[in-house]
């Protein structure tokens, strides 16, 4: 009994120092309380000077449910995509999604980047071969237009399609940062049933999410520290999966090991 008061108390604890640390990166901060959506006043818990203020326990419980999520995902081997194209935002999803060797759009949502993922495969080997091309200075034999025109397209692609290189398929899951801009990622994902989890502001709409978490989704901080959070969850489940891995083939070898043995003896 005196054990599990502790357990309790330590949860609460933790609980306490998240909150406050919500707090400080803005993640309660949503929109003026004239633009909100009313499907989102489940997570609102108040307003102050015209600004409605985000329910953080809510926070914390939605964020937590993603954080294992995202973990046990990581640890099927499934791949991620993080999509965020607002200007303030954009490197950050670019450097959470690398620091997790996961995939990226942080430019613009080119329509049917998944559900006509056969044209976009077809543009990145496009890319590919131009890259090719470059590094082996092959546009320097071809005529100037030519080549400028070549630079160009590579240049195009790469600003569209970079982030995505190396992305054989389509993802497992796809984390949104921003409901209202990227709502075309959010539609083809529904469409195709794909596993996507969405921050989503006062003025967004959870009833066309699957996963999310209601919090502040302009804040640089808040994004932050969300990604932060994210790219640790996905980390360690990548981790249980090496380590899964590992196991197996050291019984593997182990098996051959004690083959050798017995056949020397025989």
């Amino acid at each position: 009994m005196i054990l599990l008061y502790i357990v309790l108390i330590r949860r609460r604890v933790i609980m306490t120092l998240s909150l406050e640390k919500m707090v400080q990166v803005g993640m309660h901060l949503g929109h003026e309380s004239r633009k909100w959506n009313p499907k989102m006043k489940p997570y609102i818990y108040g307003q102050r000077n015209g600004i409605h203020i985000i329910d953080l326990v809510q926070t914390y419980s939605h964020l937590k449910y993603i954080l294992d999520f995202l973990t046990e995902s990581a640890s099927k081997g499934q791949k991620f995509l993080f999509v965020g194209t607002k200007k303030h935002i954009s490197k950050l999803i670019a450097k959470a999604a690398t620091q997790c060797d996961s995939f990226f759009v942080n430019e613009k949502w080119l329509g049917g980047m998944l559900t006509n993922w056969k044209t976009i495969r077809s543009s990145l080997k496009k890319l590919t071969e131009l890259e090719i091309q470059e590094q082996k200075n092959q546009f320097e034999d071809l005529p100037k237009k030519e080549a400028a025109l070549r630079r160009k397209e590579k240049e195009r692609l790469q600003k569209y399609l970079g982030g995505l290189k190396n992305m054989h398929s389509i993802p497992d899951v796809v984390i949104i940062v921003g409901q209202q801009e990227e709502m075309n990622a959010v539609q083809e994902c529904n469409k195709l049933g794909i596993r996507s989890l969405t921050i989503l502001d006062t003025d967004c709409d959870p009833t066309i999410a699957d996963l999310f978490i209601p919090a502040n989704d302009d804040s640089v901080s808040s994004v932050k520290y969300i990604l932060t959070e994210c790219i640790y969850a996905i980390k360690k489940g990548q981790k249980k999966l090496n380590e899964k891995i590992q196991t197996e083939k050291n019984f593997l070898n182990q098996n051959k090991n004690r083959r050798k043995k017995s056949l020397k003896t025989v």
